[in-house]
């Protein structure tokens, strides 16, 4: 297995906190799926977890080498927790870019403290 790609992002959690104070629901439908909306808002800290994934999908961009271009946008990066630890799932453009790659296998690690969220992906090809 070979390492394709690598990101890593951090997140001061006060400046998601304060996007969600001053752009609310539009802030939070441009940047996240509906699913991580739903996982993220039945948490005490809501902050906390949108910052930690909105470092996975900076982390994720850096990693597919595209940043926020060749069609590789917010919502096309899902952090998924189902039983486990958190997953990358990729659609559209994140998800053509990831294939073009010859990526077979993601690897996301989350951490936060008081004031920072930190990610770091690995993608991999078999």
């Amino acid at each position: 297995m070979d390492i394709i790609g690598s990101g890593l992002d951090a997140i001061e959690i006060g400046r998601v906190a304060e996007a969600l104070a001053r752009y609310g629901d539009r802030f939070v439908r441009r940047l996240f799926t509906a699913g991580e909306q739903a996982y993220c808002r039945g948490k005490r800290d809501a902050a906390s977890s949108f910052a930690a994934r909105f470092a996975a999908k900076e982390a994720a961009m850096k990693a597919l080498g595209t940043g926020y271009s060749r069609g590789v946008h917010w919502v096309g990066i899902e952090v998924v927790r189902r039983h486990g630890p958190p997953q990358l799932h990729f659609h559209d453009g994140a998800a053509r870019r990831f294939a073009a790659m010859g990526g077979t296998r993601s690897l996301l690690t989350l951490t936060h403290s008081r004031d920072l969220a930190i990610a770091h992906v690995l993608l991999f090809r078999d």
